[in-house]
């Protein structure tokens, strides 16, 4: 039973994408991934939106009008919005690094004035009415170690020219807080890249909880590490007391958030670097309890709700192709996502 009406409930396309591919299993596509989406139903309620990655083979950041327009018409077909979209800012789908050469900003930049101009587009046919565009480093943490203060100051640079473009466009960035992502590889460093392109308005946090989670543990970061050394896992007080430490310096920022579940292990698959591995909701090695840790982003100190959010997703990228294809997968993401509105949802 769902009791609240927000936010909204929507589901990733990119899991059909991100670790897929030659080397891995092939991509589902966005058909495929819509249609898994629109016919899920738990006592009634349905999944209400999809975020989407801008990138072939799902929705090409070269589309046209008219083929924004015939995707605006599959995703209504299926009583379905959509919602935030990923711009495809790194090397392999023809952007750069953040904090590379002229040429690699340039193309980073390019990328995100796509995106815009696709997230625009969908607002004006009037199948988005929110969300934002998200972006990350598109650099690994390795080459970011080499000239830390210098690879900050570069990437926060390329970010406030990033907001150039998306205020011409009358779009929000919100940059992806993942250990694999170079000058974004702990929280710490992600409050510090944040306050450092000092754009609230426009350039903000996307929260993830399964990548975020692996902050508390200091994966590629050390120095950051929140969570004791050997950390017992069957004490929750202390998780909760890490991740109220995590939540307390990034909520004020975040303006986009991903359910999800982790079990505290690292993984990667096809492109995608190594990050931190997503599972079911009820995964048994799973370390989040997921509707009570949601809270800790959903609700300030005090735990009064900040609503900073329009809508929120489920991300279960890196999932088996065969489990992905079960409806059962989405029923159970779908009863957890009603969870977590009901707990911490309005009206």
């Amino acid at each position: 039973m769902t009791t609240h009406k927000f936010p909204a409930l929507h589901n990733a396309m990119w899991p059909g994408l991100v670790g897929k591919g030659p080397g891995a299993e092939p991509p589902i596509d966005l058909d495929t991934m819509l249609d898994l989406t629109a016919k899920t139903d738990v006592d009634g309620t349905r999944f209400e939106g999809v975020d989407l990655f801008l990138s072939d083979p799902h929705t090409s950041i070269d589309a046209t009008g008219d083929d924004l327009a015939r995707l605006a018409d599959r995703v209504r077909s299926r009583n379905l919005v959509v919602g935030s979209l990923v711009a495809p800012v790194w090397p392999p789908t023809g952007g750069g690094s953040a904090m590379g050469s002229d040429e690699d900003r340039k193309n980073f930049l390019t990328q995100v004035r796509k995106a815009c101009v696709i997230a625009k587009t969908l607002r004006e046919i009037g199948i988005r009415k929110y969300g934002v565009v998200r972006i990350d480093s598109a650099a690994s943490p390795s080459e970011w170690a080499k000239d830390p203060a210098g690879n900050t100051k570069t990437i926060a640079d390329t970010f406030r020219k990033a907001c150039d473009i998306a205020e011409d466009y009358g779009e929000r960035l919100a940059a992806e807080g993942e250990i694999c992502w170079g000058g974004m590889h702990s929280w710490k460093r992600n409050a510090e890249l944040l306050e450092m392109v000092n754009r609230p308005k426009t350039l903000g946090f996307q929260a993830d909880m399964a990548h975020t989670l692996l902050f508390t543990l200091g994966h590629n970061a050390p120095e950051d590490r929140i969570l004791p050394e050997r950390y017992d896992w069957s004490r929750p007080e202390v998780l909760d007391a890490a991740l109220r430490t995590m939540t307390r310096a990034l909520r004020p920022w975040t303006i986009d958030f991903h359910v999800a579940q982790n079990d505290a292990t690292v993984k990667g698959s096809g492109s995608h670097d190594k990050t931190g591995k997503h599972c079911l909701p009820n995964d048994p090695n799973g370390k989040l309890n997921i509707a009570h840790h949601a809270g800790f982003w959903l609700r300030d100190d005090d735990g009064r709700l900040t609503r900073a959010v329009q809508h929120i997703c489920w991300d279960g990228c890196m999932f088996p192709n065969e489990t992905m294809m079960q409806p059962g997968t989405w029923k159970n993401v779908l009863s957890t996502m009603i969870a977590v509105r009901n707990a911490h949802g309005w009206d």
